[in-house]
């Protein structure tokens, strides 16, 4: 009886180690292929560009196809973020200011990275929910959107509570970089042999003949300018990661929170509306500019209000922003054109434009498939919520 216990625990151990060690040999094929990897996966998301319109109930199995590749893309930008930080340690590698600040939180605390990964999860397959929702009715397709715009923003609320404060970046986990494999040559002094290969005039670098060191190649005339502006450290890349962002209060704590609560409270308010429709007397949700109107307010007051915030609280004001602020800050300034595509401002306005442009296109050469694409879009910029939802 022991024997076939203790054989029913090697056949155990056996059936878990080999998941375990494919699931290494995956990982290091995508670490050393980064790039090809990303071809794929953008020829895979292409592919939801052309699916939507083409057969039945296409919409669904494009999402799905989007909402898969995006999952697949997060777990792939997992494995490359772990690569990177064992090569950071090997050599010097430039990161972005945004990589700086949200790695160093996922690094500094798990509940971050955690509540940062449940986001991004709920984002790339909030559209697929929505849809799977709608076939039992708009009463259900709305409490689910109401729903999981509620657990983002308190996902967003305890984001801002771990970072003391501080403005949310979107998206609030590292963003992939490509790690450049590192040759032999990088790594060990050339043969002698080969000595001379390397030291000829033209070559990319140059070989020391007595300590067989290799010095870095050098710009071209045309781009020194270039080249030195690229070794030159701001102030930004000296700065401890987490002074990236300066921590709000008062005013712009109020308006950041307003900020990342407007999703909910927009979302409600054309749930109700939707649900008030039902009445004879009362009009269409789609075409009620009270949502519309209560949405927009409340973004462009807390941005006018974060603005007023920086200029009598903030060290010169505007001007003493870092790079990643001000980057936030203009994402931040071009998402409210996406106003434009809801709600009552999408069915009055937008609606008909597009639809004339895409008229406009119709039996010409080449022009007649955008506008065919255009068409097929549209479907789902008049049905769903998430399509043209920016947080």
């Amino acid at each position: 009886m022991m024997e076939r216990l203790r054989q029913a625990a090697d056949q155990t151990k056996v059936t878990v180690k080999m998941p375990a060690k494919l699931v290494g040999m995956y990982g290091d094929f995508i670490t050393k292929n980064a790039g090809a990897v990303g071809q794929v996966e953008g020829a895979l998301r292409s592919l939801t560009y052309i699916i939507p319109g083409r057969f039945r109930e296409s919409e669904l199995a494009s999402e799905s196809l989007n909402s898969g590749v995006q999952l697949l893309s997060l777990y792939h930008d997992s494995l490359l973020s772990r690569a990177l930080a064992q090569s950071l340690q090997q050599r010097k590698h430039h990161q972005t200011p945004h990589n700086r600040y949200t790695g160093f939180y996922c690094e500094k605390s798990p509940t971050y990275k955690g509540t940062a990964v449940t986001l991004q999860v709920i984002q790339y397959t909030e559209l697929l929910l929505e849809m799977m929702a709608k076939r039992k009715g708009e009463k259900s397709r709305w409490r689910m959107v109401v729903v999981l715009e509620t657990i983002k923003a308190m996902c967003r609320l305890i984001l801002m509570r771990l970072t003391n404060s501080r403005p949310l970046l979107n998206p609030p986990l590292p963003e992939r970089e490509v790690i450049e494999e590192r040759t032999e040559e990088d790594i060990l002094p050339s043969p002698p042999s080969e000595r001379s290969q390397h030291s000829e005039a033209g070559s990319e670098q140059w070989t020391m003949p007595r300590t067989s060191l290799t010095l870095p190649p050098l710009p071209s005339s045309d781009d020194i300018s270039s080249y030195l502006l690229s070794k030159v450290l701001t102030a930004d890349d000296i700065k401890p990661p987490k002074t990236l962002l300066h921590r709000t209060s008062g005013l712009g704590e109020i308006a950041e929170i307003l900020y990342l609560v407007r999703p909910v409270i927009y979302a409600a308010a054309m749930a109700y509306w939707t649900q008030q429709q039902q009445s004879p007397n009362t009009r269409n949700a789609k075409t009620d500019w009270r949502p519309w109107l209560l949405g927009l307010s409340i973004e462009y007051g807390a941005r006018q209000l974060a603005k007023h915030d920086l200029q009598t609280r903030h060290p010169g004001g505007a001007r003493g922003l870092s790079q990643l602020e001000r980057d936030e800050m203009k994402k931040r300034g071009w998402a409210l054109g996406w106003w434009a595509m809801r709600g009552a401002f999408y069915e009055n306005v937008t609606r008909g434009v597009i639809q004339g442009f895409a008229d406009r296109l119709k039996r010409k050469p080449l022009l007649d498939m955008v506008g065919n694409v255009i068409e097929d879009y549209e479907f789902l910029w008049d049905q769903y919520y998430f399509p043209t939802a920016t947080l």
